[in-house]
């Protein structure tokens, strides 16, 4: 392993993922929280999708969607946490060339597939809103079906370059990456070349996923909140507005610690690298525990459900 520290190579068959840089002792201890938030992740998700599937009164466009929310996040957290535990608990390292390249086209991919969802939610809310008497002749389940394939292939696509990129550029200085996981560019920073076009498409990404997608979402809130402010009286401008805090909620968890993570990685801010490091993954980790609870607790239907569901286990 020291050697391929040291010696010049074009293409390296393995990365050195370091975890957090200065919390090498911490490592252990840091452990136990990104755990724990993997379990209740895995547990709250697979909540989820059981109560959606088995309830026939959640059968409707905004479960459909958060059922896609729940499946995002299993696969955005799994495709990390592991790589991360073996890296913190049995000071395993190394990752392969194409193990690492596989991580971060599904990071990329599932995080603009997660955006997409949160897209598909505001337009569910601006119909069920704007349009309540027409929402089931709008969002019929073959448009869901087609709205839900459309932000799985604009994922699949627009990460595809990723690796791609990648794996093109000579990499002979040297296989340390100071991270817990690969994401693009702390891998294409090691590169001995000019990486301007991975920049450059890295950024295009980065606007066609946050920059698109949070202008569609705000839109889609501006036409409902004037559809709300027309409502006759205050409890029915509170109600209405309630069924679309969950998804407010949710959206202010995954795009602000991803706009802080990708913004501080491409150009440099002048963060310690080991809070940089975190917030990478806490990006990665607390959006998918959050997603669930928030909707278990804020959404009437599911929250029911559940309820149901363990007094018929205690009976």
């Amino acid at each position: 392993m020291s050697d391929s520290n040291t010696t010049d190579f074009t293409n390296p068959s393995t990365f050195i993922l370091l975890g957090i840089p200065g919390l090498e002792s911490a490592h252990v201890w840091i452990s136990i929280p990104f755990c724990t938030m993997y379990i209740i992740t895995i547990l709250g998700n697979f909540t989820i999708l059981f109560i959606v599937k088995t309830e026939p009164s959640l059968h409707e466009p905004m479960y459909y969607f958060l059922c896609m929310l729940a499946i995002t996040d299993l696969v955005l957290s799994t495709s990390t946490l592991p790589t991360i535990l073996s890296n913190f608990w049995l000071i395993s390292r190394e990752i392969e060339f194409n193990a690492c390249l596989t991580q971060l086209y599904f990071i990329h991919s599932f995080s603009v597939i997660e955006s997409g969802v949160f897209v598909a939610m505001a337009l569910d809310r601006y119909v069920a809103i704007c349009h309540p008497l027409r929402h089931s002749t709008i969002l019929n389940n073959t448009v869901v079906a087609k709205i839900g394939l459309a932000v799985v292939l604009r994922g699949a696509i627009l990460a595809l370059p990723y690796p791609f990129l990648a794996r093109q550029w000579p990499y002979c200085r040297t296989n340390i990456i100071p991270y817990t996981h690969c994401e693009h560019m702390p891998v294409v920073k090691l590169a001995c070349a000019d990486i301007r076009i991975s920049s450059y498409y890295g950024l295009f990404a980065l606007i066609s996923r946050i920059g698109l997608d949070v202008l569609f979402i705000a839109l889609s809130y501006t036409q409902i909140l004037r559809a709300i402010l027309r409502l006759p009286t205050k409890e029915a401008r509170v109600k209405t507005f309630g069924t679309c805090t969950s998804h407010l909620c949710v959206i202010l968890a995954f795009y602000t610690p991803t706009l802080f993570s990708s913004l501080s990685t491409r150009f440099g801010l002048n963060i310690p690298l080991h809070f940089h490091v975190l917030f990478a993954n806490i990006y990665l980790l607390v959006p998918p525990m959050l997603n669930p609870i928030i909707y278990g607790v804020r959404t009437r239907q599911i929250r029911d459900s559940l309820l149901r569901l363990v007094t018929l286990k205690g009976t």
